[in-house]
């Protein structure tokens, strides 16, 4: 059966570098005429030849986004589990060459972390862990699912990529979301960041989305870590990808995220930088081209930028979020995957987003909807 594979080998990263730098501002102008926008477009809006008009995109992404999702913005927050990785990757403070202590919750702790995330409001929850299979596995997904579902209407699971059988086995015990990201496109360059582990097998990762959309999972999250490679050409390719995954398994939701490169233990300086404007520009291209797009911003980001990013795209938003096992209340002091820039409470975030005038959103989806329950 084919997959992404098949599609993304027909593209050159040279060739799509070199059409993005190339766009000229009719091509740009052309797109944002348009009121069904396709790739070539997408392309021509994250072009430098776009930045002039960058205030146009932000009121028409301002406009689509609220057409689409109202003014709503849905609060969510990690729940890391699990520090312990087999991989080796120079961006990560959980890689296996950084000696740190490992830590890998038991059901008493997971209880305790749920206790904190409740009296914090939230209802929506990101399970998240290091890829270390011997540890993290299924079976431990699945128990640690067991222990949480009963506390929160959708739960979502970052991990390492898995089987179509064992993401069938995930939806079926009650995950609603599955993100995975390739962390970069550049076919070439890949090994280069991912020098041990089963995260160096680039293809095996690249298909990972069709084997979330086999299993029927209800929403697929997508994104590249911004500051490795060009972000305009990763860009362009997470887009295609998206495109190829919307056409190929159409009943499933799409999401995109945009992690930037942050400080954390034993990694890489940023290749590229990507400053707030870039962003801004990149989030808003993803609107107008995909108006049913979920777009998502972590607190990776900084207090001045999230508040601004509000009303131009946005519709789901972490907050207080801990990025290391245990840190909300069980080992505050373990180490982070990487550093949080927006350390507000959720209360807070919650706070702004009203003065805002929007609608902070806790709780969108009941379980009692689900027929497997």
């Amino acid at each position: 059966m084919n997959t992404f594979k098949s599609v993304f080998e027909k593209y050159d990263w040279n060739t799509i570098q070199t059409k993005i730098f190339q766009t000229s501002a009719k091509e740009v102008e052309n797109a944002l005429t348009k009121t069904k926008r396709n790739l070539d477009d997408f392309l021509a809006l994250i072009s430098p030849a776009a930045q002039p008009y960058l205030e146009q995109m932000a009121q028409l992404s301002h406009e689509l986004t609220k057409k689409r999702f109202g003014k709503t913005i849905q609060m969510y927050a990690p729940l890391y589990l699990s520090n312990e990785c087999q991989n080796i990757c120079t961006y990560c403070g959980f890689s296996l060459d950084n000696k740190i202590k490992r830590k890998t919750l038991t059901d008493s702790e997971i209880k305790l972390e749920i206790e904190a995330l409740k009296k914090a409001g939230f209802d929506h929850v990101l399970l998240v862990t290091g890829e270390a299979n011997y540890t993290v596995n299924i079976n431990y997904f699945l128990n640690a699912i067991e222990q949480i579902k009963n506390d929160f209407s959708t739960i979502s699971v970052e991990v390492q990529p898995l089987t179509t059988e064992e993401y069938e086995q995930l939806h079926q015990a009650g995950v609603y979301s599955v993100l995975v990201y390739q962390e970069t496109y550049h076919k070439e360059v890949y090994k280069q960041y991912h020098t041990k582990g089963k995260k160096s097998n680039f293809d095996f990762r690249l298909e990972t989305p069709d084997r979330i959309g086999k299993a029927g999972i209800h929403k697929i999250g997508l994104g590249v870590l911004l500051g490795l490679e060009d972000w305009r050409t990763d860009s362009f390719f997470n887009a295609l990808h998206l495109d190829y995954l919307q056409k190929t398994y159409w009943q499933t939701k799409y999401s995109v995220s945009f992690p930037r490169l942050r400080p954390a233990e034993g990694i890489i300086e940023p290749n590229f930088i990507m400053d707030d404007k870039d962003l801004t520009q990149l989030i808003c291209a993803y609107r107008l081209w995909n108006e049913d797009l979920e777009i998502s911003i972590s607190t990776r980001e900084n207090e001045k930028f999230r508040n601004n990013i509000i009303p131009l795209g946005t519709t789901s938003m972490s907050a207080g979020s801990k990025t290391n096992p245990g840190g909300y209340v069980v080992d505050p002091q373990s180490l982070e995957q990487f550093e949080i820039s927006d350390e507000r409470t959720s209360f807070e975030i919650a706070n702004i987003i009203s003065k805002t005038g929007y609608e902070p959103v806790w709780k969108d989806w009941d379980r009692t909807f689900d027929s497997r329950f």
